[in-house]
């Protein structure tokens, strides 16, 4: 199941680069280098909030999903990082960032009584999306040929272009990037006994964030 919705908000946008420009060393709008470098600057073993500045509960509100929303998981057990980062300085080679030079940082928050999962990732170069295929496995539990062809077309969408996957719990969007390379955002929500968000609202949810950082 296939999404697409192009939407501009300029307030939403000119907060946004105010609020990157303190989590991206004073770079604004999104780039590779303010993404690496935010990257670098987090603990090897996690951060326990997210750097980057996702306002989950106003993400939640304007896609119509109830319940709280905030940082980190529903259960929080003090071992678990809320965020973690990949790429940039810790790459080792092998690594997916390391043969697609980038950063990736990963943010969980929850809505409810649901874990959502935040992956930001920029790259030097084409498809940013690419090492984000194994997220996109564990969430949606997808054949490998599904997941195969999902991120094909994640990889080939339009800046501001959202896919939902079949399985209507993760939604992927290129991100607008300033200077060379290419960004984007994939948005999760983890298995639960309640109810499951639509893919209408999964698809708000990611434009919502998307609009938040870029």
């Amino acid at each position: 199941m296939t999404f697409s919705r192009h939407r501009a908000a300029t307030a939403a946008l000119l907060a946004a680069t105010a609020l990157l420009a303190g989590c991206q060393s004073g770079e604004a709008p999104l780039t590779v280098s303010g993404l690496t470098e935010t990257a670098d600057d987090m603990p090897e073993d996690g951060a326990s909030s997210c750097p980057l500045p996702y306002d989950m509960a106003g993400a939640a509100e304007s896609a119509g999903l109830d319940g709280e929303a905030g940082s980190g998981p529903v259960r929080k057990d003090g071992d678990t990082p809320v965020a973690t980062s990949e790429g940039g300085k810790r790459a080792e080679p092998g690594d997916p960032l390391a043969q697609h030079p980038g950063a990736l940082v990963s943010c969980t928050f929850h809505i409810g009584r649901r874990d959502v999962q935040v992956h930001t990732i920029a790259t030097r170069k084409p498809n940013a999306i690419t090492p984000l295929a194994p997220v996109a496995t564990a969430l949606t539990r997808l054949s490998g040929s599904e997941t195969v062809d999902y991120v094909n077309g994640a990889a080939k969408a339009e800046t501001g272009e959202v896919l939902v996957a079949s399985s209507g719990n993760v939604a992927t969007v290129r991100l607008k990037l300033k200077g060379e390379g290419d960004a984007a955002l994939l948005v999760g929500f983890e298995e639960s006994s309640t109810g499951a968000p639509s893919p209408e609202q999964v698809e708000d949810l990611t434009v919502a964030l998307a609009d938040q950082v870029q």
